[in-house]
């Protein structure tokens, strides 16, 4: 499950909208919104994006969190490490090999490794 596909059933069913009501609300099939719920699908558009977000009713934060989340939840992601330390290729290869073996935990503290580098860029 992608964390857009996460967070979209998550507010679907919390607003008691069925899979079937809410695809023919953004002029899907169920199957399709499904595939997108389960991280079977690519990131979807913006217009689907746009669709959700007003079906779902969400505003302000939450929105922002949607199209935030659909950006980060594309399920096959390619690394392009050309040009990039040795190292860079190393973990990058090292990832892809390893992490379905990584528990929640794992993954949690290796996102807060790149926060913390990401605020360091943006501080410097």
């Amino acid at each position: 499950m992608t964390p857009f596909g996460r967070r979209v059933r998550e507010l679907r069913e919390r607003r008691g909208l069925t899979l079937a009501d809410m695809a023919a609300g953004l002029g899907v099939t169920p199957a399709y919104l499904s595939a997108l719920e389960h991280g079977k699908r690519g990131r979807p558009t913006f217009t689907l994006i746009q669709g959700a977000i007003h079906l779902l009713g969400v505003i302000w934060d939450e929105a922002d969190e949607l199209i935030r989340l659909a950006d980060l939840s594309h399920p096959r992601v390619t690394v392009d490490t050309a040009g990039l330390d040795s190292e860079a290729t190393l973990f990058a290869n090292r990832l892809a090999r390893d992490i379905a073996e990584l528990e929640s935990e794992d993954l949690r503290r290796l996102a807060a490794i790149l926060d913390e580098a990401a605020a360091r860029r943006n501080a410097g």
